[in-house]
């Protein structure tokens, strides 16, 4: 904040509160002030005409400041620090302190202690008690000085200055109504541009009515003097005269008093009808005349009233209906900036705000003042559903197939808003993870199944290959054995009876050679044959006779021979035995 150098109550003052933005003005201008008009602080900034204060208002201001000045050590006891009436300016905006801490941590407001302020701050000192123009000049002070609190003092003093009563409180920012004074005060300078000078409007009083005479008839069984004939003449002429088009306050505060001037004219009509009829006047004119003119009062009464409170109901439908055309336009105009969303704000009925009001001035002034919340309500509205939009473009772009409900999340404070978007979006991408990682599973699970099947068709393939193989080798190599066994077989059988058909003299020198080497498996044997000697013709040689027939021709015993043989032939028996099975 910035503090100026001027003194409060000097010219230089007075000049700069004249122009800026200052706290004593926020009530009304935020029209609730009790004391001046939003309407006619409007009107002050835009001609800069400021009306005289009288004595009276002077000698409350002057006894204000008194108080304000002998309550101020009251008050610095009670926060514990020296007070400064300065003035300072924050930006537009200013503020006349009737005190402020050297570090500007506190401030100190006054006024000069009254029933209301007396019943407020009795109630424990609550300052939501307070009447709302306070507390608006507060907000606004706090807002300039940027203090932690304020120390709010009602305070009387008598004429030699002793205190009579002190009450006081302690005010906080309220940040809520500290925009809304904001807002205020932009459309208030918006509304002083565009001021357009007007008929002076002051409480309208009725113009004395003095139209007519008054009548008197005096009679003794006849009219002995009248001046009936000027009565007609002057009530005619003031009937005829009778304004029955209505515009302003003042048309209607003189028809009005018309229509109750007509009720009492048309009572003193009776009463002089009265009075003939008990002179015993049978003068028919007389009645005839007196009830004429009562009938034209009646009627032109009767008239005026009608109209009068038509045309009220009229002007008052007017000011209602233009606050809710400038409402809905408002609305139009920020919907347009929030699109597709709608704000959804129907506005208040502005009847409301002028029931139990008289005058058109006053009517106009509390549909203003209740069409200026309405907007900054809106304008809040508008503001936090635009910021959930930039959020959205910035956090969420690509994704609004997600918020098909986006118009009723927009009900939602911001946090809870931005934490339902971002769930939404944080589940839409896991569910999108496990449905690609379960596609992959899958296209992998397939390929490796394909590959499964692959390399089992290849193995099954080079299992037959090997199996055919194998068996081509077997058969081979059975064919080899039966081949080698009957070549053996053969040779035994040709040893044998070679040794059968040879004498005993010539086996011995048979017999006592060197082992005799193994007969080739690869090349048949020839044929044994004996002279004379048929082997088919021989019954087939038994084990015994084979196993002497190998030990005597190899000179080992019988047990290795039997040994060979089985050990030669185990396969063979083998795989006889498994084809036999």
């Amino acid at each position: 904040m910035k503090v100026l150098n001027i003194i409060q109550g000097s010219p230089e003052w007075h000049a700069h509160r004249a122009t800026a933005f200052n706290a004593s003005d926020a009530p009304a201008m935020m029209g609730v002030s009790k004391y001046k008009s939003r309407a006619q602080l409007i009107k002050e900034r835009a001609t800069g005409i400021i009306p005289e204060v009288d004595d009276a208002i002077q000698r409350r201001f002057n006894d204000g400041h008194r108080f304000e000045a002998l309550a101020r050590p009251l008050a610095e006891a009670i926060i514990g620090e020296e007070l400064s009436p300065i003035t300072g300016v924050e930006g537009k905006y200013s503020a006349s302190f009737d005190g402020i801490t050297f570090d500007q941590s506190a401030i100190f407001e006054h006024k000069t202690l009254n029933k209301e302020i007396s019943a407020a701050l009795c109630a424990e000192g609550v300052t939501e008690d307070l009447d709302i123009q306070y507390l608006v000049q507060m907000e606004h002070q706090l807002m300039v000085s940027g203090a932690e609190y304020c120390l709010f003092m009602g305070s009387s003093f008598d004429e030699n200055d002793e205190l009579i009563e002190e009450l006081h409180c302690w005010y906080y920012p309220n940040q809520e109504l500290r925009a809304r004074i904001v807002a205020g005060w932009e459309q208030f300078e918006k509304d002083v541009a565009a001021y357009v000078p007007t008929k002076t409007v002051e409480a309208p009083k009725a113009e004395a009515i003095q139209a007519l005479p008054s009548v008197f008839v005096q009679a003794t069984g006849m009219v002995t003097a009248s001046n009936l004939a000027e009565f007609k003449e002057a009530a005619t002429s003031f009937i005829a005269a009778i304004k029955t088009e209505l515009v302003c306050d003042q048309d209607f505060a003189d028809a009005e008093a018309t229509v109750k001037f007509c009720k009492e004219a048309e009572t003193n009509l009776d009463a002089t009808k009265a009075s003939v009829l008990a002179q015993m006047s049978t003068v028919d004119e007389v009645v005839r005349t007196l009830d004429h003119i009562k009938k034209q009062l009646a009627d032109k009464r009767l008239m005026l009233d009608k109209l009068v409170k038509s045309e009220k109901e009229l002007r008052k439908a007017a000011i209602v209906t233009k606050a809710s055309a400038d409402f809905a336009a408002h609305i139009e105009l920020l919907e347009a900036e929030t699109k597709p969303i709608r704000l959804g704000i129907i506005g208040r009925n502005f009847g409301e705000a002028i029931k139990g009001l008289k005058s058109l001035e006053s009517m106009q002034e509390k549909v203003d003042t209740a069409l200026r919340d309405e907007k900054f309500a809106a304008d809040q509205t508008a503001k936090d559903v635009r910021a959930k939009l930039v959020w959205c473009k910035e956090h969420a772009a690509g994704q609004s197939a997600l918020f098909p409900d986006l118009q009723a999340l927009m009900a939602k404070p911001f946090e809870d808003f931005t934490l339902t978007i971002t769930s939404r979006i944080e589940k839409q991408k896991a569910d999108e993870a496990a449905r690609l990682e379960a596609e992959t599973a899958r296209i992998r699970a397939e390929e490796e199944a394909k590959a499964t099947a692959k390399a089992q068709a290849e193995a099954e393939a080079i299992l037959a290959a090997e199996r055919a193989k194998q068996a081509a080798e077997e058969a081979a190599a059975r064919e080899a054995e039966k081949a080698a066994t009957k070549q053996i077989g053969d040779a035994i059988e040709a040893a044998a009876l070679e040794k059968l058909n040879t004498p005993p003299e010539s086996q011995a020198g048979t017999l006592a050679g060197a082992r005799p080497a193994v007969v080739s498996q690869t090349e048949p044997a020839a044929p044994v044959s004996t002279s004379g000697f048929n082997p088919a013709n021989r019954a087939r040689a038994n084990r015994a006779e084979i196993l002497e027939v190998l030990s005597e021709n190899f000179g080992l015993p019988e047990e290795l021979m039997l040994e060979w043989i089985l050990a030669e032939f185990a396969g063979d028996i083998q795989f006889n035995n498994r084809v036999a099975a």
